[in-house]
Order: structure tokens, then C-alpha cells, then sequence
């Protein structure tokens, strides 16, 4: 075999690893597929008005100008629309409510993704962020590397990678008994993470997939609760955080 022949086929195995490995890359970042509700959600309501800005979701009350936000990172390959209805409910609750973009649907290409949204909007006078999952993960690391611009954290599914343990915050992480990420929200090493007062909200029956309106969600369990329920449980325990800023 020449030189040439050998080294026509060592280029050729390597296009045809590259080929591979940019397929396997393609159907990774593929993002999980919406249910309906989620798409019949991009739209404003009378409690509720609706924009979309370079894929940012935009839900503000109607009635007086809300004083409290909130930014949501999404879960890791769930597109943005997957938490339309919880923005606009929480929206409707009297509260600013954002749900932002993020390269390829991963919040860990884009951590500071809210900075945008607070930025924006400097009527608000209190700001929270957090997240479903990947999502909530990325919202921590983002208040800590922002002191002082978020007065809260919202957990959905989730816990912190970073250690706010001695940061002034109001915290909620709020998850299903079905998850399979249970142990991780729950470790004694992550808990220990956020401030001794982290409020805590179990849903019996809940599972991951069910925070969002999205489907297919690989290696979970099937929810024994509607979805409606569990998510009524996660905004009420998110509404309720959100409420300690109201009229502050």
C-alpha cells in the first residue's frame, strides 16, 4: 500500500468520525418537543400582556406597574416556550415575569442571560431569577456572580452550583417526589449550598418533566398527579416568595 492510499484512508476515517461526532451532536441538542399548551401560551390575556423579543418571552401584568420580576432560565434542551404558561400565570399574579433564551436551549452557554432582563426594565425594584433543572443550576451561578442584584432564588427541579450559603436570599426549591433528581436536590452537600432558611416544596407524585409543558423527557418517571396540579403547586410556592417583595 503506498503513502498516498494510507493517507487517503486515514482522512477518510477521520471525515467519517467528524461525521459521527457532528451527528451525534445534532441529535443531542435536539430540543424536546412542545405540548400545546405551551405555544397557546404566547399570547397576552386580560390579566396578562405578551412580547417576544429575539426569543425572550415577556409576560407583564395589567393593571398597576409591577415592582417585582422574575427570570427564568430554562431546562437543559427545553425551549422557552415549554414555561409560557407558568410566566403568564405568575404574570397574571401581579408580577413581571421573563423567561429567557439561551444558545441551543443550554443555560450554561449564557449564565448571565438575565443581566439582559434587568437591564431592561429598571423599574423593578426586586429582582429573582432561577430556573427548571439546568436552568435553576445557571440562575445560582449567576446571582453569585452578580452580588447584589438578586434578592431571590427560584429552584424548579433543581439545586445550586454555586454556594450561597451566606447570601442574603429568599429561596424556594420545588420538585416532585418522582424525579429522578431527587437525590441531588436533596443531598446534605447541595442544601447546605443555599441559606439555612431555603423553603422547601415536595410535590407528592410530581416528576421532572411535568415543571414544564414539554415532552419526552428521557429517564423519567411517570407523574401520578395531572400536570396542572403539579405545576399549580410550584407557581403557588413560587407566587409565594415573590410575594415577600411585593409593596416593599
Amino acid at each position: 500500500m503506498t503513502r498516498r492510499r494510507v493517507l487517503r484512508g486515514l482522512l477518510l476515517g477521520a471525515a467519517t468520525i467528524l461525521v459521527v461526532l457532528v451527528g451525534v451532536f445534532v441529535w443531542w441538542v435536539q430540543p424536546q418537543p412542545l405540548l400545546p399548551q405551551a405555544t397557546a401560551a404566547l399570547a397576552s390575556t386580560p390579566g396578562a400582556a405578551f412580547t417576544e423579543d429575539n426569543g425572550r418571552l415577556t409576560y407583564t401584568p395589567v393593571g398597576p406597574p409591577p415592582t417585582v420580576g422574575l427570570v427564568l432560565y430554562p431546562g437543559g434542551k427545553v425551549p422557552p416556550a415549554a414555561y409560557a404558561p407558568q410566566a403568564r400565570e405568575i404574570a397574571e399574579a401581579g408580577y413581571l415575569a421573563v423567561v429567557v433564551p439561551v444558545p441551543l436551549n443550554l443555560a450554561v452557554f449564557d449564565i448571565d442571560a438575565a443581566q439582559g432582563v434587568i437591564d431592561d426594565h429598571p423599574e423593578i425594584a426586586h429582582w429573582v431569577v432561577g430556573g427548571h433543572s439546568l436552568g435553576g443550576s445557571m440562575a445560582a451561578q449567576f446571582i453569585d456572580s452578580h452580588p447584589g442584584e438578586v434578592e431571590g432564588l427560584v429552584l424548579w427541579a433543581s439545586y445550586s452550583a454555586a454556594d450561597l450559603s451566606a447570601v442574603d436570599l429568599e429561596v424556594v426549591s420545588a420538585y416532585g417526589t418522582l424525579d429522578p433528581g431527587v437525590p441531588s436536590f436533596t443531598s446534605p452537600a447541595n442544601v447546605a449550598k443555599l441559606p439555612s432558611d431555603a423553603a422547601f416544596r415536595v410535590v407528592e407524585g410530581g416528576n421532572h418533566e411535568q415543571i414544564g409543558w414539554y415532552t419526552g423527557q428521557p429517564n423519567d418517571l411517570p407523574a401520578t398527579i395531572p400536570r396542572v396540579d403539579q405545576q399549580a403547586q410550584v407557581i403557588d410556592a413560587t407566587v409565594s416568595l415573590l410575594e415577600k417583595f411585593a409593596g416593599e
